[in-house]
């Protein structure tokens, strides 16, 4: 035993020793700075959703673990080159994995994508009255995949972000003003103005209906069997709706108390006698 270690050269393992080493410290060093590295991007671009109130927390969140994990990956490449570990055919296996995952989320990749696409251009945000794919609610969470709304029978609906992105898309809530349209029609025989004062008045008297801009109340049609208005009162957004089914009730009372005719649809039904 001990003629072996007599024999053992030790310079002749020193070299690799110490290159094993070096590569051991360098690959220690690449982990922990590529992983700080990793933090200070992710956190990064995280802070630039927290920053600006206009910018979607959630997708920048998403966008910094995207950005952590990328460089993640690339500190991994680089420790395991250190090492001789031959990288390209890693690369190229990941490269393939991905594309097999990416095949086989397609429809998930493209809830994303439009996701995506619709926490930067923000067409709507949660607390929304919107029509979208075909459905209509108040919108209570967007997150990358779907959207989530509450109808007014207190329905839950969750929507694929795919269904909504590139379909119309009617937000409710955009603006603090809206016009509430909605048509009224009179008899031939009755007075056009008498009947425009007094939906006015029932305009004027709703305590939710704004005096600017004023209500617009003017003949829009003359058809077969009635004089049609158009009426467009303006509320806040959020009485819209209070304002849509409550007038229609109130200007027949009043139209009806002032004596003024509504038409309907009349039919003249002739019978001829035939030959006895």
């Amino acid at each position: 035993m001990n003629e072996f270690f007599e024999n053992l050269d030790i310079n002749q393992y020193l070299p690799g020793a110490i290159a094993w080493g070096t590569n051991l410290l360098l690959a220690i060093l690449i982990l922990i700075l590529g992983l700080w590295i990793a933090g200070r991007v992710a956190k990064f671009v995280r802070g630039i959703g927290e920053k600006h109130e206009k910018l979607d927390d959630t997708l920048f969140r998403f966008l910094g673990s995207i950005a952590k994990y990328i460089i993640l990956a690339f500190v991994f490449i680089a420790v395991l080159n250190r090492f001789g570990v031959e990288t390209t055919s890693i690369v190229a296996l990941l490269g393939a994995a991905g594309l097999a995952v990416g095949l086989a989320l397609q429809g998930a990749l493209s809830n994303l994508a439009a996701g995506v696409m619709l926490l930067i251009f923000r067409p709507y945000k949660a607390g929304d009255f919107v029509e979208a794919a075909g459905k209509f609610g108040n919108v209570t969470e967007i997150d990358l995949f779907t959207t989530i709304m509450q109808t007014f029978d207190n329905q839950h609906i969750i929507i694929p972000n795919s269904q909504i992105w590139g379909e119309q898309i009617i937000n409710h809530s955009h603006h603090p003003v809206r016009g509430v349209e909605m048509h009224f029609g009179i008899a031939y025989g009755e007075k056009i103005d008498a009947a425009k004062e007094v939906i006015l008045g029932v305009l004027r008297d709703h305590p939710h209906i704004l005096t600017d801009p004023a209500p617009f109340v003017e003949v829009e049609t003359l058809n077969d069997s009635s004089v049609d208005f158009l009426v467009r009162p303006f509320c806040k957004g959020e009485h819209y709706f209070d304002v849509l089914y409550s007038v229609p009730e109130q200007v027949k009372k009043a139209l009806d108390a002032a004596d003024i005719e509504i038409p309907f649809p009349h039919q003249k039904v002739i019978l001829f006698k035939g030959d006895a």
